[in-house]
């Protein structure tokens, strides 16, 4: 004796809620993968909160006609975490992988000129590479004994 086994047939069940519970932000996510043009500096912002501040470099293109866009990075670590002292201690010339989130912003300069400025908040970044120390560096740890 044989029998037929055909699969169950359901309806997908109707959802009129969203994947998220939350209500949705305006906001954009960026991944960027560069190098720091500078090294991380502290300051205080408006509100007198200190953010640390850096630049991150990403190139693109054929090598004979390689272009960088230079992107500005907030970060508000807390003081004394171990994240804050993480990014002070990166070096300029780190390659670094980002994840941020991005605002535009516009504004009218001291000219009266529209201005536009991408403003990002860092909310995580990795180390891929650190920059290999120059010859210098490394006659004087030598000298040093470090």
């Amino acid at each position: 004796m044989s029998f037929l086994l055909s699969p169950m047939r359901r309806a997908a069940p109707k959802s009129i809620r969203a994947f998220s519970t939350t209500l949705p932000k305006p906001l954009a996510r960026m991944t960027i993968v560069g190098r720091l043009g500078t090294d991380p500096e502290i300051s205080e912002s408006a509100n007198g909160n200190q953010v640390i501040k850096y630049v991150v470099g990403s190139s693109y293109g054929p090598r004979d006609n390689r272009q960088t866009s230079w992107f500005r990075v907030a970060s508000f670590a807390a003081a004394d975490t171990p994240a804050r002292g993480y990014l002070m201690g990166l070096s300029k010339g780190t390659l670094v992988y980002l994840e941020g989130d991005a605002t535009m912003r516009t504004y009218d300069d001291a000219d009266g000129k529209k201005q536009s400025a991408l403003s990002l908040v860092q909310t995580k970044v990795e180390v891929l590479k650190r920059p290999q120390p120059s010859t210098e560096d490394n006659a004087e740890g030598g000298a040093l004994g470090v």
